[in-house]
């Protein structure tokens, strides 16, 4: 254990796939013209009134529920108020005192070990517009505002500060996106804005448990900024320490070009918001029956069906891990093990061969040109003898290229496996024949020398020879 100790808590905002914004109609597509997707109530001019999208309610319920929070029965929006110049109505309606979800946990680490990080809250709020930054530095030259963005829905998780290392945070975030997406409520792109992480750190001698001063890292645009904004922030203020300055209660930026943080403005406490109750929204009250029906809406989660990857498919825990990183792969594993005798065989092949073409081709699983019907079809004309393992790459690679189906690949290619012993047989006496050194070698007990032969029967037969069935012949042949 180091001198200090770095506690971390995390504040992610996801975008919640609603086709329209939080308190209006207008869309929430990405990438539309700046300030195109606008109209008086997302920009706040005088006499609109807001009315809640109920699509919106009940994703942000589902998240909650999938973080194992409990559903507040009443709840209520509030003013969060604050000048920005991506703000245009100079305050945000956020909740503050009565959120909609409050004292959950995701769990992160081994199925057998887990670790609960606790979620304080998970509530709903609207976007703010988007800053396009001109010219050099991390805030450019000048700034141009876009309102696109500005009242589409949000659900901001806040974490308990329980996580003590940048690879922790890494991996609840990790954990946390990969839950969003299996329910459906945010796609997590955060090329694209949808998922974004402010980062509270601190530290404090190892051992005690009185908290230090946090600050509070902003602009971090993917997971591997936020482990490196920590690893650094976290240096950063442990030499403060030890060089007797004390850490200043602060927002802070992370620099990529320079792979630093940078002061931004002073931290704001909650006061500084100057919340209260927004008067244009009623409270929302949700009904016991809805929620328990919302509860029975959701999917099997990751890590149930992790757990289930391995106790039923008999699956390594690293296998599990990776099949289940997408609900799309996870249905696709399924789908091509269902009735196939090995699941581990599937599990190679998908996590292997397939994986390997799709990021190859920058395709992620639902573009696969091989359908897990197809590999199944595939892999039996292994188990049958038709064509050897080996063989199996090159159809697989064709099936990818082509669509075309492995049978119709082996038939078209002349490629099937050759188990004739006679056949197999003379061709083994040839090399025999023509490698006599090579055969004393093997009899004076040099066993790699049979790989050797092995190798040249399977070229003679252009890889069609079944390698194990070679192998017995040719034992046979030099006893």
């Amino acid at each position: 254990m180091g001198k200090y100790e770095a506690v971390i808590g995390l504040e992610v905002h996801a975008e919640l796939s609603t086709a329209t914004k939080l308190f209006c109609g207008c869309p929430t597509t990405f990438g539309a013209e700046p300030n195109t997707q606008t109209c008086p109530v997302c920009l706040g001019l005088p006499g609109v009134l807001p009315v809640l999208n109920e699509l919106a309610v009940e994703y942000a319920v589902k998240a909650g529920l999938a973080l194992n929070c409990k559903i507040a029965g009443f709840s209520r929006f509030d003013r969060k108020n604050y000048f920005y110049p991506d703000l245009p109505k100079a305050y945000q309606i956020s909740q503050y005192d009565l959120p909609l979800a409050a004292g959950g946990y995701l769990e992160i680490g081994p199925l057998e070990t887990p670790r609960r990080i606790g979620v304080t809250r998970v509530h709903l709020e609207e976007d703010a517009g988007k800053l396009v930054h001109e010219g050099p530095g991390t805030l450019g030259r000048f700034s141009l505002v876009d309102c696109n963005r500005t009242g589409v829905p949000l659900i901001e998780i806040v974490s308990e500060p329980d996580i003590r290392s940048p690879e922790e945070a890494r991996e609840y975030l990790d954990n946390l996106k990969n839950l969003l997406e299996y329910v459906e409520v945010s796609d997590c792109r955060m090329e694209q804005g949808s998922l974004r992480c402010d980062a509270n750190v601190s530290i404090r001698p190892a051992g005690t448990e009185e908290l230090g001063t946090r600050t509070e890292i902003k602009n971090l645009n993917s997971f591997r900024a936020v482990l490196k904004a920590l690893q650094y922030e976290i240096t950063r203020q442990e030499e403060l320490v030890e060089s007797g300055f004390e850490v200043e209660q602060e927002t802070r930026a992370w620099d990529e070009a320079r792979d630093v943080t940078v002061p931004l403005r002073g931290k704001e406490d909650a006061h500084d918001y100057r919340y209260f109750p927004d008067p244009d929204l009623v409270p929302m009250a949700l009904e016991a029956g809805w929620v328990e029906r919302v509860r029975c809406s959701l999917p099997e989660l990751p890590r149930d069906k992790k757990k289930r990857f391995v106790e039923g498919y008999g699956l390594p825990a690293y296998d599990a891990e990776v099949l289940t990183g997408s609900q799309a792969m996870a249905d696709y594993f399924e789908r091509a093990a269902q009735a196939y005798k090995d699941p581990k065989v599937v599990s190679n092949w998908v996590m292997g061969e397939l994986l390997k073409y799709l990021k190859a081709e920058g395709l992620d699983i639902a573009g696969s040109p091989v359908g897990p019907e197809a590999l199944r079809e595939m892999l039996g004309l292994v188990d049958t003898g038709t064509i050897s393992g080996k063989m199996a790459k090159g159809v697989f690679e064709e099936m990818c290229k082509t669509g075309k189906s492995a049978a119709m690949i082996v038939k078209e290619s002349g490629l099937v496996q050759i188990t004739d012993e006679i056949e197999l047989a003379a061709v083994v006496d040839r090399v025999v024949k023509e490698n006599p050194g090579v055969v004393q070698d093997y009899l004076g007990g040099k066993d790699k020398a049979l790989g050797y032969l092995v190798g040249q029967v399977m070229k003679l037969t252009k890889g069609k020879a079944n390698p194990q069935l070679v192998n017995d012949i040719l034992q046979g042949r030099l006893r």
